[in-house]
């Protein structure tokens, strides 16, 4: 009979970076973006090595086509998603132009935060494979400048291993809304999704306000990607 032997820190260790419980800065597999290719709070962003080069392979053949590509958002830790979250739950920031401490119910609260925006210890932006491009509205992507864009991406990202995980809903994929600025390296963020599944359990999702709202994080939204196996 063969035994497999898990090393229960090795597990810990990874359930930890699955979850955003770590310092990019400090992570030997995390590279800084060069500021030519990033605006916003990227300038000081990490992308996942691997990650990263192929961006800037993409980048560069997207040039060549008279198309500009710049990462807005890169890594996030989990504080830097529960800061992002806590904003929306407490009413700092107004989430489609409602102030949610006028909505009561806690899982209603959590929904409308979750059509766009990850509960900490959630978001694809904790494992260094995923970042933002260009603009953060679908809008942008559909007429003009940003069209040829989201059109360029859609015929050549996968070609450099990237795919877009929130498309549109009518696909019958559930959670989060579309986001067409929203793109991740799938040779990576395919595993992490499997060892996310496997390691990871709801009662691990805790330590920021709403944690206890009644919807299915992990199954509905972390699972709820168009982007699932390698290219």
């Amino acid at each position: 009979m063969a035994w497999v032997i898990i090393n229960p820190l090795r597990a810990q260790k990874e359930k930890q970076y699955l979850l955003g419980q770590f310092d990019p800065a400090t992570h030997a597999d995390f590279v800084r973006i060069d500021q030519q290719w990033a605006a916003g709070s990227a300038i000081h962003g990490y992308l996942r090595k691997e990650a990263y080069e192929a961006f800037v392979r993409m980048a560069r053949a997207a040039a060549q086509d008279g198309v500009t590509l710049t990462i807005i958002s890169a890594t996030r830790t989990f504080d830097r998603q529960k800061a992002i979250w806590e904003n929306k739950w407490n009413g700092k920031v107004n989430v489609e132009g409602v102030d949610l401490r006028t909505v009561k119910d806690p899982t209603e609260r959590a929904r409308r935060i979750l059509r766009f925006s990850s509960m900490p210890g959630t978001s694809r932006h904790h494992w260094g494979t995923d970042f933002d491009l260009n603009a953060l509205e679908n809008e942008y992507f559909e007429s003009g400048e940003g069209l040829r864009v989201y059109r360029w991406l859609q015929t050549h990202a996968a070609t450099f291993g990237f795919c877009q995980p929130y498309t549109n809903k009518a696909t019958g994929r559930s959670g989060y809304e579309e986001e067409k600025w929203h793109w991740s390296y799938v040779p990576l963020s395919a595993d992490f999704l499997q060892r996310y599944n496997e390691l990871v359990q709801p009662g691990d999702l805790t330590g920021f306000a709403g944690s206890d709202a009644d919807v299915n994080p992990i199954g509905e939204y972390v699972n709820g990607v168009a982007c699932r196996q390698k290219p």
